[in-house]
């Protein structure tokens, strides 16, 4: 992809159809803004602490290896279960805080009467190109067209399994507010997102947006649409809070001990949405994985945990549900682990046993273990 990032650049799919999916450079006050953050510097955005955002040094040669001869499960070989959610989202939300994974980092957040859109991702693939890169394991549990009014979408960072371009273009003519992170705005505006409909924040910024409160916090990944783009946008953990309830969502991270200082600034949090999958220990400083994910939630103090970003694209060399099998095994008694199927709308207060929907996709490979076995977490 190197050359292809200009001022407004431009791909084209096999009917030559112009396509903006790189998105646009920030200009002008935006990019004004972005040189005021201290995160930004040698124009782009860098994390608190040094951390390797590729291959950690020495591990190229046996990642490639295990990429191309690991006998993992990376795809699923059966239909995953989905649930229809439309019936249920007619239903009122008992105790003001309800989710509902639509796969990925997808959730459809119901926050003291509000409904916010997490990271939304209905594309085919998320890559430049619409006949290539990583594929979906399964459709989406509902069309755009069927979701309920939204107050807000959240757009975590531009990268492909988060900001998808084809999402935004039927997200626009729904009149709804994007919240997003320092820089990301150029891509929404540039594909047709009214400016007066963005809000880009920084590191602690709040900002006030469909009756709730947004803030930006920490997170230590990286950003970029192309190689020619990297870091040229900023990335962020995002807390929506309401009246009664507060959500943090990490978008994607690696493990950070500002976690600590994203809990006494903006803690406590009802529910925490966590990045489980698409890791290994190879880039391990700018994503969590299942084990870093339960530090994480530690960290910020708990509160019902709620994994994303597993169980819909092939991004890593683990098992498609290892992270899942992982976390059942290792979560305490203390992190109230909530794993509901795609679609499955959850009042996280209300989820008392952990149902292992996953091992039912696999059977004719690997043999079921008992459910009991994951209802009460091992130590």
């Amino acid at each position: 992809m190197q050359g292809w990032a200009t001022n407004r650049t431009w791909s084209c799919d096999r009917e030559g159809r112009s396509m903006q999916v790189l998105g646009s450079k920030a200009q002008g006050a935006r990019l004004e803004r972005m040189k005021a953050s201290p995160r930004f510097k040698d124009g782009m955005f860098h994390n608190t602490s040094l951390v390797t955002q590729g291959l950690k040094k020495g591990t190229a040669v046996s990642t490639m290896k295990e990429f191309i001869c690991g006998g993992q499960r990376r795809v699923p070989t059966g239909v995953l279960p989905i649930v229809n959610p439309l019936e249920q989202w007619l239903l009122p939300v008992q105790g003001g805080l309800r989710a509902t994974w639509l796969g990925h980092s997808t959730v459809l957040l119901e926050v003291d009467g509000k409904r916010v859109l997490t990271d939304p991702v209905w594309g085919e693939r998320i890559s430049p190109l619409p006949f290539t890169g990583p594929k979906r394991f399964h459709p989406a549990p509902v069309t755009i067209g069927q979701l309920p009014p939204l107050h807000a979408v959240v757009i975590s960072h531009d990268h492909y399994d988060h900001l998808d371009y084809p999402t935004i273009l039927q997200l626009i003519p729904l009149g709804v507010p994007f919240v997003t992170s320092l820089g990301v705005g150029a891509h929404l505006e540039a594909w047709g997102v009214p400016p007066e409909r963005i809000t880009e924040l920084d590191w602690w910024e709040s900002a006030e947006v469909g009756g709730l409160t947004f803030t930006a916090a920490p997170s230590q990944h990286f950003s970029g649409r192309s190689v020619a783009d990297r870091n040229r946008t900023a990335w962020s953990s995002i807390v929506v809070r309401g009246p009664h309830h507060a959500v943090f969502f990490s978008g994607d991270t690696g493990l950070t001990q500002e976690y600590v200082e994203i809990r006494q600034r903006l803690g406590p949090f009802d529910l925490i949405m966590l990045e489980v999958g698409a890791w290994d220990p190879a880039w391990g400083d700018i994503h969590l994985g299942p084990e870093n994910a339960l530090q994480a939630h530690d960290l910020l103090g708990g509160g019902a945990f709620l994994p994303v970003h597993w169980g819909t694209f092939n991004l890593a060399i683990h098992s498609w549900d290892e992270p899942a099998e992982t976390l059942v095994k290792l979560a305490p008694t203390n992190a109230p682990l909530i794993m509901p199927r795609l679609g499955q709308p959850i009042e996280p207060l209300q989820v008392q046993s952990i149902d292992p929907w996953w091992r039912e996709v696999d059977q004719t490979e690997t043999e079921p273990a008992p459910a009991e076995a994951v209802t009460e977490p091992s130590d």
